[in-house]
């Protein structure tokens, strides 16, 4: 049985080696794609109906947290960095003078951040000012915004997480989070850990959603509750949405240009949709695809379903 195992291990490896001989034999290369945990899925589907298309790139998405592919990109071990949330100024810098090159980040999708309870939870919506008493502990109790007399468990990402740096920013207007939320290496973990406690909560990219509840999100006391839904997001109504990015050192140029053009030309973007995040709308979409040095394209103009 050992022996046999062995066997496999060295098919798997001989046969990723003769994958790797076959690009190179093309003429193609690879391509790494590494960050953000809420885009990982994501960035795997675009990464496979590329491949699909163009059979000499080989491109690898792996996750980590948004801060773990920016620091990537920054050192040269990665060429795209997927992000939940904008490059800061000092890595920018960073970059710069790492690699002698300009920064160059194009929105990629939009994501409705949803927050999630248990399905047995009977609390369905929550203001902007009610999560940031949650997550800031003044909150401790389900009895204080209509649910049962239990206390709340906060569970939360990690702080290289852009989804955390977005959440602490824009819900808890950069306070602190509360000592007892409990972080956790990915939006797949904390869907998990929520699914699993009936007191808890935690928050999210959309896409991510599967198996709990999504809480409706009002901006204040006197504004309605918004379900993190398509329309809603692309349209400005729910209160909690962002960009996600894909950021390069310097101008992609080549089979790196072609992947990042096609990613947001309408192809690339009805992906979006189909893995359940929303595609950008299309002023958003041709300033991306001429960045990218895509022009203002028909392909680029042209709209992909469900946008507006």
């Amino acid at each position: 049985m050992h022996q046999c195992k062995k066997l496999q291990v060295l098919g798997v490896t001989l046969a990723l080696l003769a994958g790797a001989a076959i690009v190179a034999a093309q003429g193609g290369r690879n391509i790494t794609v590494k960050g953000s945990d809420t885009m990982v899925i994501l960035g795997q589907r675009w990464a496979e109906e590329f491949m699909k298309k163009n059979s000499g790139v080989a491109v690898q998405v792996t996750g980590g947290g948004s801060g773990v592919g920016i620091a990537a990109l920054i050192n040269g071990t990665t060429d795209i960095a997927e992000a939940s949330r904008l490059m800061k100024d000092a890595e920018k810098a960073s970059l710069k003078e790492k690699r002698g090159k300009d920064t160059l980040g194009v929105p990629v999708a939009v994501d409705g951040l949803a927050v999630y309870v248990h399905e047995q939870n009977p609390v369905n919506e929550l203001s902007l000012a009610q999560l940031k008493g949650i997550y800031t502990g003044t909150i401790k109790n389900w009895s204080q915004v209509g649910g049962r007399d239990e206390r709340i468990i906060l569970y939360s990402r990690e702080n290289s997480s852009g989804t955390y740096a977005y959440f602490k920013e824009h819900v808890l207007e950069n306070a602190d989070y509360y000592p007892t939320a409990q972080t956790l290496p990915g939006t797949a973990a904390v869907i998990n850990a929520v699914s699993k406690d009936t007191r808890g909560i935690g928050y999210g990219g959309i896409a991510y959603g599967k198996g709990i509840k999504h809480l409706r999100v009002k901006k204040d006391d006197k504004s309605p509750a918004i379900e993190p839904a398509m329309e809603n997001v692309l349209q400005g109504k729910y209160p909690i949405s962002r960009y996600l990015y894909w950021y390069f050192a310097g101008q992609p140029a080549g089979e790196l240009a072609k992947l990042a053009q096609w990613v947001v030309a309408p192809e690339g973007q009805k992906v979006v949709e189909n893995v359940g995040y929303y595609p950008l709308n299309e002023k958003d979409r041709v300033a991306s695809a001429a960045k990218l040095g895509g022009g203002t394209t028909a392909a680029a103009k042209s709209k992909p379903a469900g946008s507006k």
